[in-house]
């Protein structure tokens, strides 16, 4: 072929792909944690001068679907956690951006984060932290038993929006993949372990542009809304003579007594029972209104103060990829972080790590079972040594009481009776002063 054609023909493919005529799917990262990670990953100083700073260990954790699978763990309890990575700078306009890692909780994280961020601009690597600007952050937060919060945090204009959306993430201690994919037309969508869980647009769920549309406070209903939804039958006529009947009638089972006494109790009457006959008060029936025209509701019009961007979506030309948290227990497990343009590669890689999952599933339950067994063993010792720990209380008791009791036998043979009272002898007065205060502070 032709140097010329050749040329051509890379010259349409490229003008294809601006135009969108057709997608080449690119991964931009990928971090299995793999030989070599320590070479892209920098660990940040952030909070070290403090004696505040945690360490990241290579590990596959204490429990796995597969044991050379590993990841980076946080390790030592109450610190601040910051590391980042370097990545082949680019941007998501006119493209899908797909973002993923997994996490694996394997401490009672108590209160703790679980994110990772995406940054832009220059990062110093060393002092990469909490203060850091970003772009993208995504993953759990978590804190006693109520918060279970899952951020999802776009930057626009360099102001960060968290999603206003109440998202839980999970809060077992197994792995679990947080996927977040955004598109051109700034829809997206949030996957746990390869399942959407939430979408959604960046218009209605983020509070970065005014609404579209708004509520015409001032519109009032047209007099002609008709929102009756039944009405009584125009055609139904009351039967002639319904009024008349009665709503008791005397008992026709009713007799009288034998021994009734006119003369005495009166004419007879029978008693009144409810008339079977008798529907109570009239009422048309009632049938579906014709002209029903629904529920008004007060609608909606363009917002004035409503203007589009449309590059919405599209974040500052992300450079880098960090985690910076905080965790009061430590043993939180990153791993298999994944920046692409294709959703359905993203699933690939849950479905290849999940081909592990009940794997993964024996391991925490028999470290479950240790867990258990040893925490038992633990507080069986303490129980024991408890008891131990009883018995020679009560003994040292004992023998005190012994002692006390006899020295105040002695004591007391010194007293007389005297008018109802018991007086001490001279002599054992002048002892009393003799007394050291050791004796005096037993007594």
């Amino acid at each position: 072929m032709k140097p010329c054609i050749t040329r051509r023909i890379f010259s349409l493919l490229a003008e294809a792909e601006r135009l969108h005529w057709f997608s080449v799917s690119e991964i931009i990262f990928e971090e299995r944690f793999e030989g070599g990670w320590q070479s892209r990953w920098v660990k940040s100083d952030w909070k070290r001068s403090e004696g505040k700073a945690g360490s990241f260990k290579h590990t596959a954790g204490r429990w796995s679907g597969d044991p050379d699978d590993k990841g980076i763990q946080t390790t030592t309890d109450a610190r601040f956690f910051a590391i980042s990575a370097k990545i082949p700078e680019f941007s998501n306009k006119n493209r899908t951006l797909v973002f993923q890692y997994s996490i694996r909780l394997e401490q009672e994280i108590e209160c703790g984060g679980g994110y990772i961020k995406l940054l832009s601009g220059f990062v110093n690597q060393k002092k990469f932290g909490g203060d850091t600007p970003y772009s993208f952050m995504f993953g759990p937060d978590i804190c006693g038993t109520q918060t279970k919060k899952l951020h999802v945090i776009l930057s626009y204009q360099g102001q960060n929006y968290p999603i206003k959306k109440d998202l839980e993430c999970e809060t077992d201690k197994l792995t679990h993949f947080y996927t977040f994919i955004l598109r051109p037309d700034a829809s997206y969508s949030l996957l746990i372990d390869g399942r959407e869980r939430d979408s959604g647009s960046m218009y209605t769920d983020w509070d970065i542009l005014p609404p579209r549309k708004i509520r015409a406070v001032k519109a009032k209903k047209p007099a002609d809304w008709d929102d009756r939804e039944y009405i009584d039958d125009p055609n139904d006529v009351k039967p002639e003579g319904y009024d008349s009947i009665p709503k008791e009638i005397p008992d026709p089972k009713a007799s009288e007594p034998d021994d009734w006494d006119e003369d005495e109790n009166g004419i007879w009457k029978a008693p009144k029972v409810p008339n079977p006959a008798y529907k109570g008060p009239w009422k048309p029936k009632r049938i579906k209104n014709p002209n029903y025209k629904g529920k008004w509701r007060i609608p909606y019009i363009d917002n004035p103060e409503f203007e589009d961007d449309p590059d919405l979506y599209v974040l500052k030309p992300i450079k880098y990829v960090g985690i910076d948290v905080w965790q009061v227990k430590a043993g939180s497990v990153y791993d298999n972080i994944l920046i692409c343009d294709d959703p359905e590669y993203a699933k690939q890689v849950v479905q290849e790590v999940f081909a592990n999952r009940e794997i993964e599933k024996e391991a925490f339950e028999e470290a479950e079972k240790i867990r258990k067994a040893a925490e038992e063993e633990e507080a069986q010792r303490a129980r024991e040594e408890g008891e131990r720990r009883r018995r020679e209380r009560g003994h040292d008791l004992r023998y005190r009481d012994r002692h006390r009791d006899k020295y105040r036998r002695h004591y007391s043979r010194d007293f007389d009776d005297y008018h109802g009272g018991r007086i001490p002898r001279n002599s054992d007065m002048l002892n009393e002063f003799t007394r050291s205060d050791d004796q005096k502070s037993f007594l």
